[in-house]
C-alpha cells in the first residue's frame, strides 16, 4: 500500500495512463484522410491503422493480465508504457505503411500489457474504501474523457502540425510516468510460491483471440463466408475452446473460471461489451458524418467532439451521488439510457446540417458514456481477489475490445445487406452515407437498451443490499 506523501502523483500516473491510451484509441480517426495521402494507402489498406492496434490489444489483454499478477504490476506497467511510447515514436516516423501498421501494432501490445496493470496498482497503492474508490473513479473517468477528447486533439494536431503529430504526442507522456513511476508507485507483491507459465494456455488463448479478431476485422471487407476469412475464425474458436479445457487441467491457469462466479465481474464484462459496441462505434461514424457528410477539415471535424468532451468531464462528477441514490445497476443502466437518447437524437442529422445539428446528441451521449465507462470498473473489482485484479482487469478489457469489433462489423454488416452492394461507406454519396449513419445510430440505441436489461439482471445485487455491498457503494 502507499503509504507516502506520493499519492497524489501515484494517481496522477496512473490517470494519465489510462487517459493516453484512451486517447490513442481515437485520435488516429481524424487524423486518417491525411495519412491515407501521406503514406498512400488505399481504402482497404487503411483500416489496418486502426485494426492493428485493436488486434494486439485485443490478443495479448489476457496474457497481460496474468504476467502483471505474476511479475509485479509496477514492473510490468513500465514495461509496458516504454512498448507504447517505442510504438507511438516509431508511428511518427514512419515513412512505409508496413512500418506504421508495426507501429500500431507494437502500441496495441503496450496497451494490452498496461491496462490490467494500471487498474491493479490502483489496489495495491490505494486504502480499500473511499480513498481506493476515488481513485477508481478518476482512474476510469479519463478513459471515457479521453476517447472523445481524442478526436479533439486529432483535429487540432493534424490540421497545425501533421498526422505524425498524433503519434508524437504520446512520447513526451510516456517519458514522464516513466520518470515517476518508479518513485511513486510502489510495487504489488508478486504471487508467492513456485510461479508457473501456463505456456499452453497462453499460446492458445492468445493464438485464439487473434484470429477470432481478425475475423471479425476483415470480415465486412472480404466477407463473412469468405475462404479467407472463415477458416481463421474456426480455428480460432477451436484453440479457445481448447483454451478452456487446458485451464481446468492446469495447475497454474492463466485464467482461474472460478472468477466467473463473481457475478459483479461476469455482469461488468458483459456490459463492456454492450459498451463498446454502441459508445464506442459512435467515435467512427460520427467522423464519417463530419467529414463525408458535411465536408468539414479535421480541426473542424475535432472541435465538433468538444461538447462530448466536456459532458464526459461534467458525467464524471456525478458518479459519486448516483452511486449512492441508485447503486452501480441504476448507474449503469442511468448512462445507458443517456446513450439511446442521444443516439436516438442523431438520428435527425441532416445530409445538409451543420455541427449544431450534432451538439444535443453528443452532450448527453457525452454524459451517459462518463456513468457506465466508470462504474463498470467499480463493478468488475468488487469482490475480487487482490492476486487476481490484473486478470479480472483484463477479462473487463477484452468484453471491451470484443465489443467494439463486433459492434462495428455487426452494423456494417447490416447496413451493406440493406444496401446490397459492395460499396463501402467512405464511397456512398452524403444523401446515402447520411441515411446509413442514421441506421447505425438505431442498431447503437438498441444496444444500449439491452444495456440497461444486463445491468439490472447481472448487477442487481450491488447496490447496497447487503452489508459488504453497501459499504462498497456508500463510501465511493
Amino acid at each position: 500500500m502507499n503509504r507516502g506523501r506520493f499519492k497524489g502523483l501515484a494517481l496522477l500516473v496512473l490517470a494519465i495512463s489510462q487517459l493516453i491510451m484512451a486517447l490513442d484509441y481515437t485520435i488516429i480517426f481524424v487524423a486518417m484522410p491525411s495519412l491515407g495521402e501521406g503514406l498512400g494507402f488505399s481504402a482497404n489498406h487503411l483500416q489496418w491503422v486502426v485494426s492493428a492496434y485493436s488486434l494486439a490489444f485485443g490478443g495479448f489483454l489476457l496474457i497481460g493480465g496474468r504476467l502483471s499478477d505474476m511479475l509485479g504490476r509496477r514492473r510490468m506497467f513500465m514495461i509496458a508504457m516504454s512498448l507504447f511510447g517505442l510504438g507511438s515514436m516509431l508511428g511518427g516516423l514512419s515513412d512505409s505503411q508496413l512500418m506504421l501498421i508495426i507501429a500500431r501494432g507494437l502500441q496495441g501490445l503496450g496497451g494490452a500489457l498496461l491496462s490490467p496493470a494500471t487498474l491493479s496498482l490502483i489496489m495495491s497503492n490505494f486504502e480499500q474504501g473511499a480513498e481506493r474508490n476515488r481513485a477508481m473513479g478518476i482512474w476510469a473517468a479519463m478513459g471515457g474523457v479521453g476517447m472523445s477528447l481524442g478526436l479533439l486533439l486529432g483535429g487540432v494536431l493534424t490540421s497545425f502540425i501533421g498526422w505524425e503529430a498524433t503519434f508524437f504526442v504520446n512520447v513526451p507522456i510516456a517519458l514522464f510516468t516513466l520518470l515517476l513511476a518508479p518513485v511513486v508507485l510502489n510495487e504489488s507483491t508478486a504471487m508467492s510460491g513456485r510461479k508457473h507459465f501456463d505456456i499452453a494456455g497462453t499460446i492458445s488463448v492468445t493464438a485464439g483471440m487473434l484470429l477470432v479478431v481478425y475475423y471479425l476485422i476483415q470480415s465486412p471487407i472480404s466477407g463473412w463466408l469468405s475462404s479467407t476469412t472463415l477458416p481463421l475464425v474456426l480455428i480460432g474458436t477451436a484453440l479457445l475452446v481448447s483454451f478452456v479445457v487446458i485451464e481446468k487441467l492446469s495447475k497454474g491457469p492463466l485464467i482461474n473460471f472460478r472468477m466467473f462466479r463473481n457475478r459483479n465481474l461476469t455482469g461488468a464484462a458483459l456490459v463492456a461489451f454492450l459498451f463498446s459496441a454502441s459508445f464506442g462505434t459512435l467515435y467512427y461514424f460520427l467522423t464519417l458524418y463530419t467529414q463525408n457528410v458535411l465536408h468539414f477539415s479535421a480541426i473542424q471535424s475535432g472541435l465538433t467532439f468538444l461538447p462530448l468532451t466536456l459532458s464526459a468531464f461534467l458525467g464524471a462528477k456525478f458518479i459519486t451521488p448516483m452511486l449512492a441514490k441508485v447503486g452501480v445497476a441504476g448507474t449503469i443502466a442511468s448512462g445507458m439510457a443517456l446513450g439511446g437518447v442521444g443516439f436516438l437524437l442523431l438520428t435527425q442529422l441532416s445530409a445538409t446540417g451543420n455541427a449544431l445539428g450534432v451538439i444535443p446528441g453528443t452532450i448527453i451521449i457525452g454524459f451517459g458514456q462518463a456513468l457506465v465507462f466508470t462504474t463498470m470498473f467499480i463493478a468488475g473489482s468488487t469482490g475480487v481477489d487482490p492476486s487476481e485484479q490484473g486478470v479480472s482487469s483484463a477479462v473487463i478489457n477484452t468484453g471491451q475490445q470484443i465489443g467494439g469489433a463486433i459492434g462495428l462489423a455487426v452494423i456494417i454488416a447490416f447496413i451493406s445487406a440493406t444496401l446490397g452492394s459492395n460499396a463501402t461507406m467512405e464511397t456512398m454519396s452524403p444523401a446515402a452515407l447520411n441515411s446509413s449513419i442514421h441506421t447505425a445510430f438505431i442498431i447503437s440505441a438498441v444496444v444500449t437498451l439491452i444495456g440497461i436489461i444486463v445491468a439490472f439482471a447481472a448487477l442487481k445485487r450491488i447496490g447496497g443490499n447487503t452489508p459488504e455491498e453497501g459499504k462498497v457503494i456508500a463510501t465511493h
